[in-house]
């Protein structure tokens, strides 16, 4: 009989970067049963659970028309379209974000320009946008980043001093507060993404877009189905971004358990802050409204090394975003390109994103916090042995 190899073992993983089975326990009990009616009245696209997804979601944005896509890059395209966005046009977009924020833009025929964004806020900085404008300036494109909202009266007053259009990517703030409110209730066009791993998240992809215009409601329920007013009759260029019933049923449950999953991020963030008050590492900021920490970001120069003493101690980590926008190899061919943007730069050199999720125990937080700690004496100790004696 062969003998079977001896396995090389890797570190466990104590403390994964997020687990998405907390969220379906909370809500098993009460989806299930509609699951099944869902499967029996076969309303797969679209349909009954969608609409009511639609309502729901509009009651918690407190924001007349709620339109359900099938992804959030789906959201900011359509919504590139009916700004009126096209060939020749040049839209603000900071280069510090997830790659879908570009794609709408490229999508309609315009040209995204990069801009540097905020030191504390990672948000989209307005002065280094003002010397980005040109006559072909059209629109910009704020986005909310890793839960903190971009500071949206100075986006208003910049976009009105400019005559821009404003698309607020929301993608990763559902129920942030901004002024007063939940980011998406100012009738803008705004676009949310449902990625499972979202603070409100799918069984698989879906999106949505907010607007308290109903003409601009009617043609996106219109594009994302093919651009029909009614079967078969196709008014425009339209397309297959349609929900799925399964994620509209989905939705609307998790949506009731948001505020208190919100919470508990925000219990783990304090905890956070408190566990690493003492050492080296730059701690992210709460500047523009609140924060729902989608991602708890990080900065150290030694980013790469703590990355790899945190997984030999089986501590998952990620990094949002390596290679900013500015230097895609998909943006190479840009007129507009510049690379003057040292703080773009500098987070995609030292950033670092910690495990941040519903269920997460106190336990795994602390082997977090020890994993850094351990990481930072070390390398003090190391430093120390290093110095040469006065």
């Amino acid at each position: 009989m062969r003998q079977a190899r001896p396995r090389l073992m890797e570190p466990a993983t104590t403390v994964p970067f997020t687990d998405l089975s907390f969220q379906w326990r909370a809500i098993e009990s009460a989806a299930m049963p509609d699951i099944k009616a869902l499967f029996g009245a076969s309303a797969y696209s679209l349909g009954p659970w969608v609409e009511k997804f639609e309502r729901d979601v509009g009651r918690y944005l407190n924001v007349e028309h709620a339109i359900a896509v099938n992804s959030g890059t789906s959201a900011l395209h359509l919504a590139a379209i009916v700004a009126g966005l096209g060939p020749g046009d040049e839209v603000l977009v900071p280069a510090n974000t997830f790659v879908a924020s570009a794609w709408a833009v490229r999508y309609v025929g315009a040209v995204p320009v990069f801009c540097d964004v905020d030191p504390s806020s990672w948000t989209i900085d307005l002065s280094d946008a003002e010397r980005r404008l040109t006559r072909a300036t059209k629109a910009i494109i704020p986005v909310h980043l890793y839960g903190q909202p971009a500071g949206m009266r100075s986006v208003e007053a910049f976009a009105r001093q400019h005559r821009l259009r404003i698309i607020e990517d929301a993608a990763q703030a559902m129920g942030a507060m901004s002024d007063g409110a939940r980011v998406g209730y100012s009738g803008r066009l705004t676009c949310f993404s449902f990625y499972p791993g979202k603070n409100l998240g799918a069984a698989g992809e879906a999106g949505l877009i907010t607007t308290s215009d109903g003409a601009q409601a009617d043609r996106l329920r219109s594009l994302r189905d093919h651009a029909q007013h009614e079967r078969y009759v196709h008014s425009e260029l339209g397309f297959n971004y349609r929900m799925d019933g399964i994620q509209g049923l989905v939705l609307s449950h998790k949506l009731r358990e948001l505020d208190a999953w919100t919470d508990e991020r925000r219990r783990i963030a304090q905890d956070y802050f408190a566990g690493l008050a003492d050492v080296p590492l730059e701690l992210p900021a709460v500047v523009n409204g609140d924060h729902v920490w989608h991602l708890f970001v990080v900065h150290t120069p030694q980013r790469d090394g703590l990355r790899a003493h945190l997984a030999e101690m089986g501590v998952d980590t990620r990094l949002h975003y390596p290679v900013p926008l500015h230097r895609q190899p998909c943006f190479s061919d840009l007129s507009v390109y510049d690379a003057g943007l040292p703080v773009v730069e500098r987070n995609s050199r030292e950033c670092l994103s910690l495990p941040i999720y519903m269920g997460m125990t106190a336990d795994q937080i602390g082997r977090v916090v020890a994993g850094i700690h351990s990481f930072f004496g070390q390398a003090a100790a190391a430093k120390r042995t290093s110095s040469p004696i006065g």
